[in-house]
C-alpha cells in the first residue's frame, strides 16, 4: 500500500526542551508501508545472526566399535557389526545438526524498501521525534534518561538515530536496557521494528535546527570521596562494634564470676563431707565392737 501523505514530528533539544514541529522529507516519509518486503528483512537479519556451531556424532567420529560385538552365527542373538551403531547406546546419531551457514541475502533494493517502510509504519503512529543536536561533551547516562524522560517516552523502547558516529551518545546508553543509539546510516529494519520510538537527529535527514538558549538541565553531581573519610568511617565503625561487645563483656563477667564462686562452693562441701563420714564410720566401729566379759 503506497499513499502519498506528508508526515510532521515533534522537535526537541538535547536537554528535552520542545521546539516548532518539523516536516519530515518526503522522499523518505511517503506513506509506503510493505509488510512481505519488511518480513523478509527482518528474518534474514535474524537468520545471519546464527552461528551455527552445533554438529554431532555421527558413528564414524564415534570413539569404539572397531570389532565385532560377538561372531556372526551360533550365538542365537542377532548379528551385530559395531557397538557404534545409531541402535546402541552411546552410539552415533543419524540425522543430527551438522555445522551450517544460515546466510540469507537480501537485494539492495529489497532492504531500502523494508527501512523505508519501517520508519513510515513509525511515522504513522506518531512515535518518530527529531533532536536538534547531540553535542556531548563527555558521557554522561543522566544527560540521555533526562532527555528521555522529558519527552515522555522513559517506558519505551528508544532508538536513538545520530548524525554519524558520536561515542559519547554511544558511552551515555550503557546503563539504560531500554535505550539502542547507533547511527542513522547503519539502522535496520530490524531495529526500527524494534523500537516503540525513534529519536532521530535533524542533520541526519537533512534539517539544520539552530539552537536556541535554554538554562542547562540540572544534573545531581557526583558524590566527592575524600582520603580522610575512610579512616573516619573506621572509626565509627569500631566504636559501633566496640559498644555492642560491651554488654556482652560484662554479661560475660558476671557469667565467669557466677562459675567461680560455684566452683569455690562445691570445693568447700567436697572437703567437709569427708571428715563427717570418717566420724560416722569410728562411731559405728566402737559400737559394733563386742564388750569383753570379766572374769
Amino acid at each position: 500500500m503506497a499513499d502519498t501523505t506528508t508526515f510532521e514530528a515533534a522537535a526537541y533539544t538535547s536537554q528535552g526542551t520542545a521546539r516548532e514541529r518539523v516536516q519530515l522529507p518526503e522522499a523518505l516519509f511517503d506513506g509506503t508501508v510493505n509488510m512481505p518486503v519488511m518480513h523478509q528483512a527482518v528474518k534474514a537479519f535474524l537468520a545471519n545472526q546464527r552461528q551455527g556451531n552445533a554438529a554431532t556424532k555421527t558413528r564414524g567420529f564415534v570413539t569404539g566399535g572397531n570389532q565385532k560385538p560377538w561372531k556372526q552365527k551360533g550365538t542365537g542373538r542377532a548379528r551385530q557389526g559395531s557397538t557404534r551403531a545409531p541402535h546402541w547406546v552411546g552410539g552415533g546419531t543419524v540425522f543430527g545438526p551438522q555445522p551450517r551457514a544460515y546466510d540469507e541475502y537480501v537485494p539492495r533494493q529489497v532492504r531500502a524498501l523494508a527501512r523505508k517502510s519501517a520508519f513510515n509504519a513509525r511515522a504513522r503512529e506518531n512515535a518518530i521525534y527529531v533532536i536538534d543536536q547531540f553535542n556531548y561533551d563527555t558521557p554522561r547516562t543522566k544527560a540521555l534518561l533526562g532527555l528521555v524522560s522529558r519527552i515522555g517516552v522513559g517506558e519505551n523502547k528508544v532508538l536513538v538515530l545520530t548524525d554519524g558516529v558520536k561515542p559519547n551518545v554511544f558511552l551515555s546508553r550503557r546503563n539504560l536496557p531500554n535505550v539502542h543509539v547507533m547511527p542513522y546510516s547503519d539502522v535496520s529494519t530490524y531495529h526500527i521494528l524494534w523500537s516503540d520510538v525513534v529519536l532521530i537527529e535533524g542533520a541526519a535527514i537533512g534539517h539544520t535546527l539552530t539552537p536556541i538558549k535554554e538554562e542547562p538541565m540540572a544534573l545531581p553531581e557526583r558524590r566527592a570521596t575524600p582520603a580522610a573519610t575512610p579512616a573516619v568511617s573506621g572509626r565509627k565503625s569500631a566504636a559501633k562494634k566496640a559498644a555492642t561487645k560491651a554488654p556482652a563483656a560484662k554479661k560475660a563477667a558476671t557469667k565467669k564470676t557466677a562459675k567461680k564462686a560455684a566452683r569455690k562452693a562445691a570445693k568447700s562441701e567436697k572437703a567437709k563431707a569427708p571428715a563427717k563420714k570418717a566420724g560416722t564410720k569410728k562411731t559405728a566401729a566402737k559400737k559394733a565392737a563386742p564388750k569383753k566379759k570379766g572374769r
